[in-house]
Protein backbone atom coordinates (compact mmCIF):
# COMPACT_ATOMS: atom_id res chain seq x y z
CA UNK A 1 0.00 0.00 0.00
CA UNK A 2 1.35 3.43 -0.95
CA UNK A 3 2.02 5.95 1.80
CA UNK A 4 -0.24 9.02 1.91
CA UNK A 5 0.86 12.14 0.04
CA UNK A 6 2.76 14.55 2.29
CA UNK A 7 3.70 17.83 0.67
CA UNK A 8 7.18 19.20 1.26
CA UNK A 9 7.29 21.98 3.88
CA UNK A 10 9.57 24.09 1.65
CA UNK A 11 6.65 24.79 -0.71
CA UNK A 12 8.47 23.89 -3.92
CA UNK A 13 6.09 23.13 -6.76
CA UNK A 14 6.40 20.81 -9.72
CA UNK A 15 6.11 21.68 -13.36
CA UNK A 16 2.29 21.67 -13.25
CA UNK A 17 2.21 24.02 -10.26
CA UNK A 18 1.28 21.33 -7.75
CA UNK A 19 3.19 20.95 -4.45
CA UNK A 20 5.96 18.37 -4.55
CA UNK A 21 5.83 15.43 -2.18
CA UNK A 22 8.28 15.49 0.71
CA UNK A 23 9.98 12.29 -0.47
CA UNK A 24 10.44 13.72 -3.99
CA UNK A 25 11.75 17.04 -2.72
CA UNK A 26 13.64 17.76 0.52
CA UNK A 27 12.98 14.36 2.08
CA UNK A 28 15.58 12.69 -0.12
CA UNK A 29 18.29 14.98 1.31
CA UNK A 30 17.04 14.83 4.89
CA UNK A 31 16.88 11.04 4.91
CA UNK A 32 20.17 10.31 3.14
CA UNK A 33 22.58 13.17 3.80
CA UNK A 34 25.64 10.95 3.31
CA UNK A 35 24.70 9.76 -0.18
CA UNK A 36 22.25 12.32 -1.53
CA UNK A 37 23.60 15.86 -1.30
CA UNK A 38 21.43 18.80 -2.30
CA UNK A 39 22.36 19.66 -5.90
CA UNK A 40 22.53 23.43 -5.38
CA UNK A 41 22.43 26.10 -2.68
CA UNK A 42 18.72 26.81 -3.07
CA UNK A 43 17.86 23.14 -2.62
CA UNK A 44 20.04 23.02 0.48
CA UNK A 45 18.37 26.13 1.88
CA UNK A 46 14.92 24.67 1.22
CA UNK A 47 15.90 21.38 2.84
CA UNK A 48 17.19 23.24 5.90
CA UNK A 49 13.85 25.03 6.19
CA UNK A 50 12.13 21.62 5.99
CA UNK A 51 14.49 20.34 8.68
CA UNK A 52 13.42 23.19 10.98
CA UNK A 53 9.75 22.37 10.32
CA UNK A 54 10.27 18.65 10.93
CA UNK A 55 12.58 19.03 13.94
CA UNK A 56 15.57 17.41 12.20
CA UNK A 57 18.47 18.77 14.25
CA UNK A 58 20.75 16.08 12.80
CA UNK A 59 20.35 17.49 9.30
CA UNK A 60 20.75 21.09 10.44
CA UNK A 61 24.01 20.12 12.17
CA UNK A 62 25.34 18.19 9.19
CA UNK A 63 24.46 20.81 6.58
CA UNK A 64 25.97 23.75 8.49
CA UNK A 65 29.59 24.44 7.54
CA UNK A 66 31.83 23.20 10.37
CA UNK A 67 33.76 26.49 10.72
CA UNK A 68 30.55 28.43 11.35
CA UNK A 69 28.32 25.87 13.09
CA UNK A 70 27.02 26.86 16.53
CA UNK A 71 27.15 24.30 19.34
CA UNK A 72 23.36 23.98 19.48
CA UNK A 73 21.46 23.97 16.20
CA UNK A 74 18.37 22.17 17.40
CA UNK A 75 15.04 23.67 16.35
CA UNK A 76 12.46 24.72 18.93
CA UNK A 77 9.84 22.01 18.58
CA UNK A 78 7.12 24.38 19.84
CA UNK A 79 7.61 26.69 16.86
CA UNK A 80 4.98 26.54 14.13
CA UNK A 81 6.51 27.31 10.74
CA UNK A 82 4.12 29.14 8.42
CA UNK A 83 5.88 29.28 5.08
CA UNK A 84 8.92 29.92 2.98
CA UNK A 85 9.38 32.26 0.03
CA UNK A 86 12.62 32.17 -1.93
CA UNK A 87 13.14 35.68 -3.23
CA UNK A 88 16.41 35.19 -5.11
CA UNK A 89 19.06 32.56 -5.69
CA UNK A 90 22.42 33.65 -7.09
CA UNK A 91 25.49 31.67 -8.05
CA UNK A 92 28.59 33.69 -7.15
CA UNK A 93 31.04 31.19 -8.64
CA UNK A 94 31.33 27.40 -8.95
CA UNK A 95 31.63 26.94 -5.16
CA UNK A 96 29.80 29.93 -3.67
CA UNK A 97 26.16 30.99 -3.80
CA UNK A 98 23.64 33.20 -2.05
CA UNK A 99 19.94 32.67 -1.43
CA UNK A 100 17.60 35.41 -0.25
CA UNK A 101 14.50 34.11 1.48
CA UNK A 102 11.61 35.07 3.70
CA UNK A 103 10.43 32.54 6.29
CA UNK A 104 7.58 33.02 8.72
CA UNK A 105 6.91 31.26 11.99
CA UNK A 106 4.82 31.52 15.12
CA UNK A 107 6.67 30.99 18.41
CA UNK A 108 5.58 28.36 20.90
CA UNK A 109 2.04 28.78 22.23
CA UNK A 110 1.26 32.14 23.73
CA UNK A 111 4.74 33.59 23.37
CA UNK A 112 4.03 36.27 20.81
CA UNK A 113 2.96 37.17 17.29
CA UNK A 114 4.23 35.65 14.06
CA UNK A 115 7.84 36.44 13.16
CA UNK A 116 9.41 37.06 9.74
CA UNK A 117 12.98 36.12 8.95
CA UNK A 118 14.27 37.87 5.84
CA UNK A 119 17.83 36.71 5.19
CA UNK A 120 20.48 36.61 2.51
CA UNK A 121 22.30 33.35 3.20
CA UNK A 122 25.75 32.35 2.01
CA UNK A 123 26.64 28.83 0.93
CA UNK A 124 29.87 27.10 0.01
CA UNK A 125 30.46 23.86 -1.89
CA UNK A 126 33.22 21.59 -0.64
CA UNK A 127 33.88 18.08 -1.86
CA UNK A 128 30.83 18.27 -4.12
CA UNK A 129 28.48 19.11 -1.22
CA UNK A 130 26.80 22.43 -0.41
CA UNK A 131 26.90 23.81 3.16
CA UNK A 132 25.19 26.75 4.82
CA UNK A 133 27.81 29.25 6.04
CA UNK A 134 25.97 32.25 7.47
CA UNK A 135 23.58 35.01 6.53
CA UNK A 136 22.65 38.64 6.89
CA UNK A 137 19.21 39.64 8.14
CA UNK A 138 17.56 42.10 5.80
Amino acid sequence: MASPFVSCPCGRRGRHGKPLALDACCGQYLDDFANTPAPDAESLMRSRYSAFVLGRADYLQSSWHARHRPADVGPDLGTRWLGLEVRRSRTVDADHAEVEFLARYRPAKGSGPAVRIHERSRFVREGGRWYYVDGDLL
